[in-house]
């Protein structure tokens, strides 16, 4: 179980600075029938748990005597895109069921790429999915070895999902495909032709070699 400690916070706008120089992230709770709740959590342990859980993990926040499970709905970040300053968490109720987006993981080497030099392209990165709390996975698996023959797709339908979960993507929908490789067409150099007004250069003459 994947816990993380808060604290409730009464600071906003411009003053959640102090915070952040305070190793701080400001954050917010919501979710369906649920009061929002402005809260604080510590960035050394927040980036732990982001790390283990991603997006679809239930995290369970202690925020001063309560605990709530929560699904990590937002993470944002400054503009240099290295310092987190805000999270967002959903919270949800284990009985009822969520909606929510899972990262693939490709893996696997694809015969027609490795043997008819085919290129393999990912069409997709993630899907959407409905399930209960505890059933949401960190990601679903996408074996590209099955991919063997050249033009040949996997689509949303032919990823491995546990019964207790609902895709909600299209199943037609195509997440990776191996197209044939690229055949470069041989460049015909075209014939330069004097400008009107420009004299076209004289052939060199050829010098005669007297005879022996």
């Amino acid at each position: 179980m994947t816990q993380l400690q808060a604290q409730t916070r009464d600071v906003f706008k411009k003053a959640v600075e102090s915070l952040l120089s305070q190793d701080l992230i400001p954050a917010e709770i919501y979710g369906h029938n649920f009061e929002n709740k402005h809260i604080s959590i510590p960035r050394k342990e927040f980036k732990k748990v982001f790390q283990e859980s991603g997006e679809t993990g239930i995290v369970y926040l202690q925020v001063d005597t309560q605990t709530y499970p929560v699904l990590i709905h937002t993470v944002q970040m400054n503009r240099l895109g290295d310092t987190i300053v805000h999270v967002d968490f959903y919270a949800v109720n284990m009985n009822e069921k969520t909606t929510a987006e899972v990262p693939l993981h490709f893996t696997g080497e694809s015969p027609a790429v490795k043997e008819m030099g085919g290129v393999l392209v990912h069409a997709l990165d993630k899907i959407e999915i409905e399930a209960l709390p505890a059933d949401l996975m960190a990601h679903v698996t996408v074996d590209i070895s099955l991919l063997a023959q050249l033009n040949q797709s996997l689509h949303v339908k032919d990823l491995p999902v546990s019964a207790k979960v609902r895709v909600l993507t299209d199943p037609e929908t195509v997440v990776a495909v191996v197209t044939e490789p690229k055949v470069e067409e041989e460049v015909v150099p075209t014939p330069v032709t004097p400008e009107e007004g420009e004299v076209a250069p004289a052939p060199e003459a050829e010098v005669a070699t007297p005879e022996k």
